[in-house]
């Protein structure tokens, strides 16, 4: 809720806030706004101490800066302190008013010091929507937010508090919400009681970013006394994970820092965050330019400026060097050496010496990528006759992997009749076929490798009687069994069952159907 650090009671106090605007929202009850004047109560004994402290604050910068001897740039450090003191408390005196015309114009307060119109849900919101200074107020906390950035140079870690709803994370997104101004947002059908503690709210949040401001003045007079003050004993190793049967080798030392500056640290000229006088160094290794060990050597340039006393600063700056592995990328699957084309080919593809830090991303020339449900998991759909498969990790390249692409095999026909296998070679008994089916399989291979895009179907096929050189009958069954019974009535030893034009489809791992294209087909059954 603040842009300083909160002490454990005023987050409590800013959830109790929260919680208590929720319950307004749904019903408006005395006990509701009892709590208001009780949380309220609690806001104005936070706003004293946070002032008292803030105060402190500015006397200890100004014994600082006597204690160094009054230099030049302390002085002007201390002269912003109380620039910003003098504004802040400007601040809260306005908001201070503000909560005593909410007061005064709903009726002041009773014999016991309460608020006689602490129900009103009408004085306030006319007050400040109507009257225009929700707006004026929302002017006046920006200007003081753009005031501590100026002075600071804190940027936009002062954030600004008096927002619309439509720049707010808690309101953006409520339809019943996201259009309302600050105004609107804070004071609409508002009673008075809530009205004073959402101004005492935004005080808080006032004094939290002066005590922010007033932290970061405090160290910049500290910092130019290069005062040593944590000492830490380091270990530098040549590596952290060592084999058994191996030499573990390091260097142990100590390590010197100031707890009153933050030192500017720098990677090949890129700032890198510092806390506790120690710079975090993380960025992803790249890859390419492997010697013949699969090692590539690589550079790194630190520097680490610091503020000297008397002004200016001093800058160390060191070039280290270290190596990069090649990573082993294993592609687990059937077979690796070729996919086939127009089908969902999975991969399991892993790099292991990456361990958890292994964050896959896949591209293809050639082909489409389907991620799949687990990390490594990809589906690779050929549309050309060579893949190039493109594997990163955390948007850093690692590899690219070539394939052959192989046409789906066609599938082989069978035939059954009456639900056996039909006998090709020494035939059938004429007088007893009663049913012709025709079954498309799968090559073995295919299927075990993709049984989701193994999956045919014969759809239609035609059945001829023939006998000699003459067809007696021909008839096309859209289905990949017939009843023939009438069909073959007429047959006599000697004559022949002939299937000709089958049509097989077969469906996808995307669920799609496909047509096959089938070579012109002739499966002869004798009949005896």
């Amino acid at each position: 809720m603040a842009g300083g650090k909160e002490t454990p009671r005023q987050k409590m106090i800013g959830l109790v806030y929260l919680a208590l605007t929720a319950l307004l929202a749904m019903n408006i009850t005395n006990t509701v706004l009892d709590k208001f004047v009780s949380i309220n109560k609690s806001l104005e004994r936070t706003i004293a101490e946070d002032r008292t402290k803030n105060d402190l604050t500015v006397a200890a910068i100004s014994a600082a800066v006597s204690e160094s001897g009054n230099r030049a740039a302390d002085v002007a450090v201390l002269e912003k302190s109380r620039r910003v003191r003098t504004e802040t408390e400007a601040v809260v005196r306005e908001l201070n008013e503000l909560k005593e015309t909410f007061i005064r114009e709903t009726g002041g307060l009773d014999e016991n010091g309460e608020v006689k119109g602490k129900t009103n849900t009408n004085i306030v919101a006319d007050y400040m929507i109507n009257k225009g200074n929700g707006e004026i107020l929302k002017q006046r906390l920006n200007s003081y937010v753009d005031f501590l950035r100026q002075e600071s140079g804190l940027g936009e870690q002062l954030t600004y508090f008096a927002l619309d709803a439509k720049d707010d994370p808690m309101f953006q997104n409520d339809p019943n919400q996201k259009t309302k101004d600050f105004a609107s947002l804070k004071f609409e059908m508002t009673p008075t009681v809530a009205g004073i503690a959402d101004v005492s709210q935004l005080t808080t949040e006032v004094l939290n970013r002066e005590a922010l401001v007033l932290d970061e003045l405090r160290r910049s007079v500290g910092a130019a006394d290069l005062r040593f003050d944590n000492i830490l004993p380091m270990v530098r190793a040549d590596a952290k994970y060592v084999a058994a049967g191996t030499k573990y080798e390091a260097e142990l030392f100590l390590s010197a820092s100031l707890s009153s500056v933050s030192p500017q640290m720098t990677i090949n000229g890129n700032p890198i965050p510092v806390e506790n006088g120690v710079g975090k160094i993380e960025f992803t290794a790249a890859g390419g330019g492997y010697d013949a060990n699969d090692m590539a050597r690589r550079t790194f340039t630190g520097e680490i400026k610091l503020p000297t006393p008397g002004g200016g600063d001093t800058t160390f700056t060191r070039e280290y060097e270290y190596f990069v592995i090649k990573p082993v990328v294993q592609i687990l699957s059937a077979t690796v050496s070729r996919l086939y084309l127009n089908a969902g080919n999975e991969l399991n593809i892993q790099v292991p010496a990456l361990g958890a830090a292994y964050d896959p991303s896949f591209t293809a020339q050639g082909a489409a990528v389907v991620n799949g449900p687990q990390r490594g998991l990809v589906t690779i759909v050929p549309n050309a006759a060579e893949v190039t498969l493109n594997i990163a990790s955390g948007g850093t390249p690692i590899e690219s992997r070539k394939f052959q692409v192989s046409r789906i095999p066609l599938p082989t026909l069978a035939v059954g009749v009456n639900g056996r296998p039909a006998n090709l070679r020494e035939g059938m008994p004429a007088a007893g076929v009663r049913e012709v089916a025709v079954n498309a399989i799968a090559e073995e291979n295919f299927k075990a490798f993709l049984p989701n895009d193994a999956q045919y179907r014969v759809v239609s096929f035609k059945l001829l009687l023939g006998r000699g050189q003459r067809i007696l009958q021909e008839r096309v069954y859209n289905s990949d069994k017939a009843n023939v019974s009438d069909f073959i009535g007429q047959a006599q030893p000697g004559d022949r069952i002939v299937i000709e034009d089958v049509k097989v489809q077969r469906r996808n791992f995307r669920n799609e159907v496909e047509n096959v294209n089938m070579p012109a087909t002739f499966i002869s059954i004798p009949l005896n």
